[in-house]
């Protein structure tokens, strides 16, 4: 299994866009595969994002935003001379731009929310604290969920938060806590625009789902409690949980409601191509400039809140995105080549392990393509994609559950990951680099739990 694995991922790092193989439902557009060696750009970029902060520090955070832009401009000039296609860059101009636009939305509305929990830090609040953010990150998304917590989580643990605090907290909230509905995560509403039932995916997910959570937080839980620092003991606690800010709320339902408002899902919504936005994320920057106008003084300065993190990975994902274009695209290919040799077990792991480190995504979509593709369906026509998800969902199942669990692996393996971090830098925890998050937490932590996941509902199944 792992040869064909490692004969899928020979161009590891790679991004095509959602409709990129298609212009309209069931009208394929061909493109002349990118030369192997324009993954050299990204590659460089993941290892700068991964090195800079740790050996040159001073000079990558003055320059990370040239370093970013300039070697995604190397893949625009390519695709535009050297292939001229401008199609693959529209498409991912889009998609930044969507993605962008949620984050931004996000992290500002949920800015302007302050909640004060006046209680005592202990290894069983912060487990609630992860399973509750686990279960609303199928509602208002892993990225919602994410900048709604992570500032209170951070002062309720101010005298013991630890880097493993944040780093179960990316685990769990930010990553394997939305894998329940298509609001959870980007890939899975892909799958949703499709033509996949709203509710298949929590039909088919929540028994891996909730012993994986579980199991996370037992680990969590065991590691919490020999964490000897604390409060003073003479330290009075209310027990008051309050809000402010709560206004704030109404623009994250118009956000979570904008997210529907698609083409692809209500035809009557106008299509503003080949421009690479839409009303959608029109809403969503009206918002983001709205809730920021409106917020309470007194709860950004609470939350401390500032642009810094948002800015910071619009610079790098913008890269990132740029970038990771004709790597995806050679994936896809070889996705589709090799499709009709794999079983669910190595979609999983494929899907995973490209969803670690690059956009889960695109990576999930090529691998449905893929598997669609072994039954003769096509993933441009959403009745089919509705027929597989219901004659052959174990394939959609293992696709699923690895874009989602698996973009946990790293830093960029999903846009929360990188949003937390930054703001948790910035006040003051000291995080771990990229391979210290990838060595220390995620390969020891996540991987085992992933393996289980696999021979419990994968191992032997063709």
């Amino acid at each position: 299994m792992f040869k064909k694995v490692s004969s899928l991922l020979v161009v590891i790092f790679s991004f095509s866009i959602s409709n990129d193989l298609y212009a309209s439902e069931g009208s394929q557009v061909v493109h002349t595969h990118p030369n192997p060696l324009m993954v050299i750009p990204f590659v460089l970029l993941l290892l700068m994002i991964a090195t800079g902060p740790l050996f040159y520090h001073q000079f990558w955070e003055r320059s990370y935003p040239k370093i970013a832009i300039a070697l995604g401009l190397i893949t625009v000039f390519y695709y535009l001379f050297g292939l001229n296609d401008s199609h693959s860059l529209i498409h991912t101009a889009h998609e930044y731009v969507s993605f962008i636009a949620l984050l931004t939305s996000l992290f500002v509305a949920t800015g302007g929310i302050l909640i004060k929990v006046d209680r005592k830090a202990t290894p069983m609040l912060n487990v609630i604290i992860l399973l509750f953010g686990s279960v609303i990150a199928n509602i208002i998304g892993t990225t919602g969920a994410s900048m709604l917590l992570i500032r209170p989580y951070i002062k309720i643990n101010k005298n013991r938060v630890k880097p493993y605090h944040i780093i179960f907290f990316i685990f769990s909230i930010s990553n394997i806590g939305g894998a329940l509905t298509p609001i959870g995560d980007p890939p899975l509403f892909l799958g949703f625009l499709r033509g996949v039932d709203f509710f298949w995916f929590f039909g088919h997910v929540w028994y891996a789902w909730l012993p994986t959570l579980l199991l996370l937080v037992s680990i969590f839980y065991f590691i919490d409690t020999r964490n000897k620092n604390g409060e003073d003991p003479d330290t009075e606690y209310s027990g008051k949980i309050e809000f402010k800010g709560l206004k704030s709320i109404w623009y994250l339902l118009i956000i979570l409601v904008s997210v529907f408002i698609d083409p692809g899902i209500m035809s009557w919504v106008p299509s503003l191509a080949p421009l690479p936005i839409g009303i959608r994320e029109i809403i969503m920057f009206s918002v983001a400039y709205l809730s920021y106008k409106t917020a309470e003084i007194d709860v950004l300065k609470a939350n401390e809140f500032n642009f810094d993190p948002i800015k910071e990975v619009a610079y790098l994902f913008v890269g990132i995105f740029a970038t990771m274009i004709p790597a995806l695209q050679l994936i896809s290919y070889e996705a589709n080549v090799y499709g009709q040799q794999l079983n669910p077990g190595i979609f999983y792991w494929a899907t995973g392990s490209l969803s670690a480190f690059l956009d889960n995504a695109p990576t999930f979509l090529n691998f449905l393509s893929a598997s669609l593709g072994k039954y003769g369906y096509d993933v441009a026509v959403k009745t089919q994609v509705h027929d597989f998800s219901i004659a052959h969902p174990v394939y959609l199942q293992a696709i699923s559950i690895a874009a989602v669990f698996f973009g946990a692996m790293t830093y960029i393996g999903n846009g929360p990951n990188f949003m937390v971090k930054s703001i948790c830098e910035r006040a003051g925890i000291n995080m771990p680099s990229f391979f210290g998050y990838l060595i220390k937490y995620a390969i020891p932590i996540l991987l085992p739990i992933f393996t289980i996941v696999w021979l419990v509902l994968y191992y032997g199944k063709v």
